[in-house]
């Protein structure tokens, strides 16, 4: 069975999330503070981490900062419903996806299920003669066979989340990706015009790229629209910056 990690110290809704999840084909395990969190999620060989960002000891967002030092396992955060700061805090460390509470467990089952399809490698050559496209653009690789990213001769070090959106622009090089369509591709879900997390999830990437350090500017955004990666020498049209 497909082992998760729960770190929460609600022992109730632990036991509730396990009696979803179960049914479901995964083996639950749950631990309730931060530091026996973390030493099981880094030890452990676990397909996805649910992780509390209120715990005793340390903090959830530690907790994710620790992990993602070394770690690239699925991290779904939960956060108190309405506080915006815990969620982009946490999308900004690294987490893939989160989930404010209270919540319903029917969700937190999709939101993993979710998850787990735009993190697992993509299977498409697996087997076959030839392997998928190494993509360049610029001064950018992707290689989708081994899921890994060069600036230059430089490997950039992004979660899944980041890899399979710069893939998704990679491939529209030179056209622009609307949000809804990064949203549905990248995150599995639906678009809500108040969800910023794919902005964060940009920023991310743009931050690792080299964008914000005065170099090149690889991803633009177009104004109420969505992100174009710029091919080299190409003037992108008016609206975009």
């Amino acid at each position: 069975m497909d082992r998760v990690l729960i770190i929460d110290d609600d022992f109730e809704l632990c036991s509730l999330v396990s009696e979803y999840l179960e049914p479901e084909g995964f083996r639950v395990e749950s631990v309730h503070d931060g530091e026996t969190g973390l030493q099981r999620a880094l030890n452990g060989n676990y397909l996805l981490v649910v992780l509390d960002v209120m715990l005793p000891g340390m903090s959830g967002f530690d907790v994710l900062r620790r992990i993602r030092a070394t770690s690239r396992v699925p991290v779904l955060l939960l956060t108190a419903r309405g506080e915006d700061v815990d969620r982009i805090v946490g999308l900004e460390i690294g987490a893939d996806d989160y989930l404010p509470k209270p919540f319903n467990p029917r969700e937190l089952v999709a939101r993993i299920r979710a998850v787990l399809r735009r993190t697992s490698a993509d299977p498409k050559g697996v087997g076959s003669a030839r392997p998928p496209e190494i993509l360049r653009i610029g001064d950018i690789e992707l290689d989708p066979a081994t899921r890994t990213v060069k600036h230059g001769s430089q490997p950039v070090d992004l979660t899944s989340v980041e890899f399979n959106l710069l893939e998704v622009l990679l491939r529209e090089a030179g056209r622009v990706v609307t949000r809804e369509e990064l949203v549905s591709a990248v995150l599995s879900r639906k678009f809500s015009p108040f969800d910023r997390s794919i902005d964060m999830h940009v920023s991310k990437v743009r931050k690792k790229l080299g964008d914000m350090n005065g170099d090149t500017e690889h991803i633009k955004t177009v104004r109420g629209v969505g992100y174009i990666f710029a091919r080299p020498r190409e003037k992108v049209k008016s609206g975009a910056r």
